[in-house]
């Protein structure tokens, strides 16, 4: 399988598979957003995922994989570090904002960033028609935030906080998306990125969680988070590793945008799961951002 993955990186089969691992850790990823975002404190769901996938990966890293080089030990603590304050970014909007209003705002505001950092990093370069792409997913996400901040009336107080969150961890889900980009190429063997990535990723919040959890007046139960921890974490392995091998088959910038086509699948399940009231103008502006996306695939 590494062998076979290596051979197609940069070829169009390469470019095959990274549009669908894109488009399923779009899928993966807006599920992975309304489970931290459901029944119980943003916080503790993310402290019960961490611990799970940290879990889930440990004997992978330890006794399957090869070990990393000594140059990946660096590039391990510079991706602890961003994903830790991404984290808690995340978690702290979802406490401020509802999951449609502060979901597509994250996931839209990354991919310009991105496209930016890939152009200085990995020289990548978008066509005309690709920056229209950029544009009109642009268009859709400032659209929303016009929209949510007129005429939403829950978490009025809080919208201001939630938004500017958004948009700040918008931009630390471009740093981390660059930047384990930069991580998974810097290794021969990709699983042996993934595999360390996520044990030493998960390895701090638990703790921080936990000590939220002993601090709450009426803790919630142990099992049913620890139920959600472990499908986040599934989920999480597949979402996360998917749109990183993508970025090592194919270029940061696309995989990056198409990711966000996740967004017309927040807002189902926002709507459908959470409950939400989304509404056919919402609807309208995150069907925006996917064409944007859309745009950016077929425009290059």
């Amino acid at each position: 399988m590494t062998d076979w993955l290596i051979q197609i990186e940069g070829t169009e089969a390469g470019h095959r598979l990274a549009l669908i691992l894109a488009l399923s850790a779009a899928v993966l990823h807006a599920v992975f957003g309304a489970l931290q975002k459901g029944r119980h404190d943003p916080f503790l769901t993310r402290g019960a995922i961490d611990a799970c996938y940290c879990l889930m990966a440990a004997p992978f890293a330890l006794f399957v994989v090869p070990w990393p080089e000594p140059k990946m030990w660096p590039i391990f603590a510079g991706a602890w570090v961003i994903h830790m304050l991404y984290k808690f970014l995340q978690a702290a909007a979802y406490t401020k904002g509802a999951y449609t209003v502060v979901y597509p705002v994250v996931r839209g505001t990354g991919p310009l960033f991105t496209v930016i950092g890939a152009y200085l990093i990995f020289g990548e370069t978008f066509t005309l028609t690709q920056w229209l792409g950029v544009g009109v997913l642009m268009a859709g996400i400032f659209g929303l935030a016009v929209y949510n901040l007129i005429f939403l009336t829950a978490e009025r107080e809080t919208l201001n906080a939630a938004m500017g969150l958004a948009v700040l961890t918008g931009m630390f889900v471009a740093l981390y998306t660059t930047y384990d980009a930069y991580g998974i190429r810097a290794t021969p063997n990709p699983f042996t990125f993934l595999a360390w990535f996520f044990m030493i990723d998960g390895a701090l919040f638990p703790f921080f969680a936990a000590r939220r959890w002993r601090a709450m007046p009426t803790p919630p139960a142990l099992g049913p988070l620890v139920m959600r921890g472990t499908i986040g974490g599934v989920v999480a392995f597949m979402s996360f590793g998917a749109i990183m091998m993508a970025t090592r088959l194919d270029k940061v910038g696309e995989a990056a945008v198409l990711r966000e086509t996740s967004t017309v699948f927040a807002a189902l399940i926002g709507w459908l799961v959470l409950k939400e009231t989304v509404g056919p103008r919402r609807i309208a502006l995150m069907t925006l951002i996917a064409a944007g996306a859309v745009i950016v695939e077929f425009g290059g």
